[in-house]
């Protein structure tokens, strides 16, 4: 198959608290420094990797870094990565928004993009006139456009409101409008960020089922950005994952994905014995996460129940802080989350080491591998510390019955009461 995509060692640099990453001064010095000593870019060599979670010392950082790789044409590709590992950057890059630092991107063939609610979209314009904006960016004529306009309209579903001016659409309006006409205005590539998660699950599977017909009934490629694995293992067959603005595995998207989920919290229960091992930041930094029997037994089982346990060290005083744990499957599907205020709701938080144990009881999970991420809040709005997370597993021993029984389908084994009455 022909390559539709091509990465060659590229990077992107940004300065941090500019909106652009020039200024003069640097400019001038550049410009002296490469064109008339002959040397190389003194910007290219400063700069951190994009961690998030570490204080860094640069005013500048990569949020990609000599990325290379091949996507063939007609293939569907997720990226995936956590918040903050570039994915976005990539595709942005992709789609010409914005440039590379260094690195040579070869695209061929017309690119639709949706990166961001309202991307390509004029405010002042209505739905119908930004849909013929838009084919003709892409390079389309009129009378092309227009023999695809009522399948556009249809599958958005903004029929009625398709002469209003999109600035008064709400934001899964313009999310539908926005896939609607990135693909069926008929590019080669496909480029859609997890931007789809604005809309609404009937609009998320119509829109998984438009790609899945792009790629495999058309022949075209599909980049795909989503946090829910579930969708990209549905949707993708190759994958890419992304780490910290560099490139960490390419290869089919369920290798990709147990990449993902296995590579940090593989090992289950984390212990670190000092503040200078433990992870986090400046506000909290994570002494232990572990899920235990909470029947004091050596195995997780249905029938045990779950205590989580994590040990933490606060700097953050005087503050209304709250601890939350949320577990999901292992392709990242939410099955519930629960928190706790660590000193009631009043401003009394503390700088020292804490201890937050929450007991889910027997019952509730049925056997299965499950993950666990514990984050931290300050006045409910604001994250401290996530992506934290560790890999468990509840077993179908259970005690009171003497054999394995069979697993029933699903994760969740809510305890219902049964009422059985013989009528007859």
């Amino acid at each position: 198959m022909p390559t539709a995509i091509e990465f060659e060692h590229v990077s992107k640099q940004y300065r941090l608290g500019l909106v652009s990453t020039k200024t003069l001064s640097h400019d001038i010095r550049r410009f002296w420094i490469t064109n008339v000593l002959g040397k190389e870019d003194p910007y290219l060599k400063i700069g951190e990797t994009n961690d998030r979670a570490s204080k860094g010392n640069s005013e500048y950082v990569w949020a990609l870094r000599d990325i290379d790789f091949k996507v063939e044409q007609g293939d569907v590709v997720g990226i995936i990565g956590k918040n903050g590992a570039g994915k976005s950057t990539l595709l942005k890059l992709l789609s010409r928004v914005t440039g590379p630092t260094t690195g040579t991107i070869r695209a061929h063939g017309r690119i639709g993009s949706l990166l961001e609610v309202g991307t390509g979209f004029h405010g002042e314009m209505t739905g119908r006139e930004n849909i013929f904006m838009n084919g003709a960016i892409l390079g389309m004529t009129r009378s092309e456009i227009q023999a695809k306009l009522d399948e556009i309209i249809d599958f958005s579903g903004c029929e009625r409101y398709i002469d209003t001016p999109v600035k008064r659409y709400s934001s899964g309006m313009t999310v539908r409008l926005g896939f609607a006409v990135a693909a069926f205005l008929e590019p080669e590539i496909l480029v859609v960020d997890e931007v789809l998660a604005v809309g609404d699950a009937e609009f998320q599977k119509k829109a998984i089922g438009k790609m899945k017909d792009v790629s495999q009934g058309q022949g075209r490629t599909v980049l795909f950005v989503s946090h829910n694995m579930a969708s990209v293992k549905a949707l993708c067959k190759n994958g890419i994952l992304l780490e910290n603005g560099m490139l960490k595995y390419t290869g089919t998207i369920n290798d990709v994905v147990e990449r993902y989920i296995g590579g940090a919290c593989l090992e289950g229960n984390k212990y670190f014995d000092s503040l200078a091992s433990a992870p986090g930041n400046d506000n909290i930094r994570i002494l232990s996460f572990e899920a235990l029997p909470a029947d004091g037994g050596n195995l997780i089982t249905i029938d045990s129940g779950i205590l989580f346990r994590v040990r933490f060290m606060n700097y953050r005083q005087n503050a209304i802080l709250d601890a939350n744990i949320a577990v999901t499957t292992l392709d990242e599907v939410d099955l519930f989350s629960i928190g706790t205020f660590l000193d009631r709701g009043e401003k009394v938080s503390k700088r020292g080491v804490y201890c937050v144990e929450y007991i889910l009881p027997p019952r509730y999970l049925n056997a299965r591998e499950y993950l666990a991420e514990v984050h931290f809040g300050e006045n409910q709005k604001y994250i401290l510390l996530s992506d934290f997370t560790i890999r468990f597993r509840v077993e179908n021993t259970m005690k009171d019955s003497g054999f394995n029984h069979n697993i029933p389908r699903g994760y969740l084994r809510p305890p219902v009461n049964f009422d059985v009455k013989f009528e007859g």
